[in-house]
């Protein structure tokens, strides 16, 4: 059987850095998670700003509404005299008719 290779000081070291460093960057993470507030705050802020997102999409759904409504309005305001130039239209061409007929 081999025996493994002995550890040097410097290696050793380095080795406590890198565990250092690793510890130091779960303890933040957990720290992190352990922080009510902060998680708290990061909702809020999050559902706020799905609300304001919904807000201003409702907001312009609503005024594509109205747009189509007054659309709606006008065309329905218009058909009595589109229908009165129709007949007045189909009146002349009658009545040119009649006349090249006799």
């Amino acid at each position: 059987m081999t025996t493994p290779d002995p550890v040097t000081a410097p290696e050793l070291q380095q080795e406590i850095e890198r565990t250092r460093e690793r510890l130091g960057e779960t303890v933040e993470q957990l720290a992190a998670k352990a922080d009510v507030k902060a998680l708290a705050r990061a909702k809020a802020a999050d559902v706020k700003a799905q609300a304001q997102a919904k807000a201003a999409e409702m907001k312009a759904s609503a005024a594509e509404m109205s747009a189509q409504l007054k659309r709606n309005e006008m065309v329905q305001r218009n058909w009595p005299l589109a229908l009165t130039t129709a007949g007045i239209l189909l009146m002349g061409a009658a009545l040119v008719w009649r006349r090249r007929k006799s």
